[in-house]
């Protein structure tokens, strides 16, 4: 039977390891009333991109500006009450030191001061306390990046600390975060590519993408359930490409090894294993178990079960058998 092979030939292909990933915004922050109050305005579109410092929400300002107010009149009474009694200490201090008045009458009067000067710097505390509550009645984005859906409507009463003070999330899509995990020996051969490691995502056809990521965290324990580690990469996501949730192929690349490659209709997957036919010695076909890696194009990366000069059979595998006679025509 005439078939066609090709010789085996050891050469540097990618040492890659792939893995099925989920995206994650690389910040997701939950936006949240810090005042209690009637939600008045929502200031964004659902769904939209924001900036840092956007405003998001209102909430109804004219209590938080009453208690603004009393702060400021309060400040101003002690004031004026730290101001007396900084006049009358300064009064009698030369009084007491003349003697014309007993030590105690200027030690009550220095004692009353410094009792209003601490009055002063509570009613500042305050002021400085309603103007923060006041700041927080507009809700801003603390991050830039992708709005939700707004949790309260127009009209609705939050209360800070509870439930209701959940307006909304923001996540940052650029860059983007995958979650993936590798098998015990797969991690290892990331490890020992040190910080050289790259990682790719693959389109729905199985090719990298343009986008190059690199590992940010690996998990310090191995899971035990499963035997395998956590990975994530981060990669650059301009135009949202990528959404958080979404399920992804990864491809690490760990450096490079030493294997075969051979095409992948050359290669036959048996219920435990995958084999490949190669011309023996006296001109017939013998099946051979191998050792296989990932895809590098339209070849598989063959890591074990071939020797350089092996005549891999491509063609014809459908009728080989073992022992049955050959015609080898290379390729």
């Amino acid at each position: 039977m005439p078939v066609t092979v090709l010789e085996a030939r050891r050469e540097s292909v990618p040492l890659t390891v792939d893995a099925v990933g989920q995206a994650l915004g690389s910040r997701e922050i939950e936006v949240r009333a810090r005042v209690s109050g009637i939600l008045e305005k929502r200031a964004y579109r659902e769904g939209a991109s924001v900036e840092a410092g956007a405003a998001l929400f209102s909430i109804d300002r004219k209590p938080f500006e009453i208690v603004q107010a009393q702060a400021r009149a309060n400040l101003l009474q002690a004031l004026a009450r730290r101001d007396q009694a900084r006049r009358e200490a300064m009064r009698l201090k030369p009084l007491a030191e003349e003697r014309a008045i007993s030590r105690k009458e200027a030690d009550d009067a220095q004692s009353l001061l410094d009792q209003y000067e601490a009055a002063v710097a509570q009613a500042e505390a305050q002021v400085k306390d309603a103007e923060l509550n006041l700041s927080y009645t507009s809700v801003t984005a603390p991050i830039s990046g992708i709005t939700g859906r707004a949790l309260r409507s127009e009209g609705t009463l939050v209360s800070a600390g509870g439930d209701s003070a959940l307006l909304t999330t923001l996540v940052q899509v650029d860059p983007v975060w995958v979650l993936f995990s590798v098998s015990q020996a797969e991690y290892q051969r990331i490890r020992s590519a040190g910080g050289r490691a790259s990682v790719k995502l693959l389109n729905a056809g199985g090719l990298p993408g343009p986008a190059v990521g690199t590992i940010n965290f690996s998990a310090s324990t191995v899971d035990a359930r499963l035997s395998t580690v956590q990975l994530r990469a981060t990669f650059p996501n301009p135009v949202g490409e990528w959404l958080p949730g979404q399920f992804v192929r990864v491809r690490v690349l760990a450096g490079e090894q030493q294997a075969f490659l051979v095409p992948q209709q050359a290669v036959s997957q048996g219920e435990l294993n995958r084999s490949v036919w190669v011309v023996g010695p006296d001109d017939k076909a013998v099946s051979r178990v191998v050792q296989t890696g990932v895809w590098s194009g339209a070849n598989w990366v063959i890591t074990g079960g071939l020797e350089p000069g092996d005549r891999v059979i491509v063609d014809n595998l459908i009728k080989l058998r073992p022992g049955v006679p050959v015609q080898p025509v290379s390729r």
